[in-house]
Parts: structure tokens; sequence; C-alpha cells
């Protein structure tokens, strides 16, 4: 059932205890999402929402079979937290916690080379398979299924595109928040690679904004692999002057192929319908699906 999760998927939750850990896990339990126990340091053997609590991934993984985990843990413990739940062999980790040093992601990433771990993040609003599973912080009601995917550096932008397409008349296979950091996991390309596989998914929207290459990247492998499903796209920061940093981490224009506009003109060429706003999504995508 389209991408990364469904309602099969066993979340653990990395920071179960804390204020955010708690808030969010009963939103996804609310969801319908298999929440099957949580992880905090020292308080493992008790109980939380009904559900375990553990010391380590490693103990909760031999307990509950988890296979995916959410982490809601502070910025100086969360790459640590990244690679533990690789290393207890978690399939996808999304990791939702801000401002993460980036000399702690480089050591995640080169961590994470050759393992099976996907991470998706950080600094992202996790991902969403609409009507069957939520991981992450995103508002669940926006998210009507249907057979649209997306791809978003950006957690708003995501739920604006999903009330987008669901105003339109369509809905969504799911929603990846690749995250806005410099350092990421899953990129634009390789999320879009997901749907363009997926028998569950029709058509995608892809939402970038400045800083850095992954949108060029994108729309290069879409139409050197044929353009086999149609993209909307959009770049957010078509205002933003150069050098300075706007929202993410990531969102800074380095260079001339950094800006909106040449990103943009990069994803026209390679024959992605590019809008120039938001509110344009819902509306692209139904005429070009012919909804």
């Amino acid at each position: 059932m389209a991408v990364l999760v469904n309602k099969d998927s066993k979340i653990l939750v990395q920071g179960f205890t804390g204020t955010e850990g708690t808030f969010h896990a009963t939103q996804m339990i609310e969801y319908g999402t298999q929440v099957v126990g949580g992880v905090t340091p020292g308080k493992g053997g008790s109980t939380h929402l009904e559900r375990p609590v553990f010391n380590t991934v490693a103990e909760c993984v031999k307990q509950t079979g988890a296979n995916v985990s959410i982490i809601f843990v502070p910025p100086a413990f969360a790459a640590d937290a990244i690679m533990e739940a690789a290393d207890a062999g978690i399939e996808l980790v999304v990791c939702i916690t801000e401002g993460i040093p980036v000399q702690d992601m480089v050591a995640v990433k080169n961590f994470l080379q050759g393992s099976n771990t996907r991470l998706i993040g950080p600094n992202c609003p996790g991902v969403i398979t609409a009507d069957a599973c939520k991981v992450g912080i995103m508002p669940g009601f926006v998210f009507k299924k249907g057979r649209i995917g997306i791809v978003s550096k950006s957690g708003t932008l995501t739920y604006e595109a999903a009330d987008q397409v669901a105003k339109a008349g369509l809905g969504i296979s799911t929603a990846i928040g690749i995250g806005g950091d410099p350092i990421i996991g899953t990129t634009t390309k390789e999320a879009v690679a997901l749907f363009m596989e997926d028998d569950e998914t029709d058509a995608i929207v892809m939402i970038g904004e400045i800083g850095g290459g992954m949108e060029a990247e994108a729309a290069q492998w879409i139409k050197a692999n044929g353009n086999k499903k149609p993209v909307v796209g959009f770049i957010a920061g078509q205002t933003a002057p150069p050098g300075r940093r706007m929202g993410h981490a990531g969102a800074i224009v380095g260079g001339a192929d950094d800006t909106a506009a040449a990103k943009m003109k990069i994803m026209s060429e390679c024959g992605i319908a590019v809008v120039s706003s938001p509110a344009d999504i819902g509306k692209t995508m139904a005429g070009i699906i012919g909804k």
C-alpha cells in the first residue's frame, strides 16, 4: 500500500515519555497507527499510553517486532538515537528533531552507508499514508485517501499541498516530508523514485525551496527516466535575497543554481508542471490528470 508505511507498519517512539513524544504518539494512535511501544532510557519496564516502555531500541524491537521508529529526542542526543535505531535493524527511521548539529549528521550519514535503514529527516514532519498510517506530526485530517504522492522539504507546504489536492477532488497515497536541513537522509530524487515505482500513485507533487541542488537532481532524473508519471512542482523562496538563510537551515542561496528561478527553469525544462504559487497546486494537478 503506497510507499514506506502502511497499516502493517509497527512503530516505536524514541523519546516516548517526553512532552512531544507523548502528544504526537497520542495523535498517531488516534489516527490508527500501530504504535507498539517506545524507548526512554531509565524508564524501561514501565507503561506509557498503555504501551510498554524500554530502555533501548534493541529491546523494543525484540519484544514488539517494531520496524519503524519516530524520533522525538533533543538535538544533542538525536544523532545517537538515529544510529541506535539503525543498529537495532529498524528499516525506516523518521527523525522529527530540529537543530541537530551538522557535524553530527555527517557522522549519521557515514554510519548509515551500506545499512538497510532508510532515514527520513531530520527536521521534518514525517510520513503519512492516508487512512492507514501516520508517522509524524502532520494534521491527519488534511490527508484524504487518493492516488497523488507528495514529496516536500516544507512541513506546512506539505499540508497545504494535501489540502489543495483534496479540494480538487483528488487525494493522497503517501506524503513524505523529507526535511529542510543541509544534510538529510532521503533526498527528493529518492522519494520521487519511490512514487514512480508505486502502483497506487498516479502523479506526484514535488515541493522544494531555495538552497542546494536536490530539486534539479530530481527533475533531471525524472526526465532521464521518461517522465513516467505527471509531476507538479513548486519552489518556495522566490523573493529570498542571496546569502541569507530563510527558515530552514538548508534554505540559503549559495550560487546562481540555488535560486528559486533557476530551479523552476530546470524543472520546467525537464517536463515538470511548475506553479508559481502553492494555491495553484491542486487545480494544476486536476487539469493534468483530467479530473
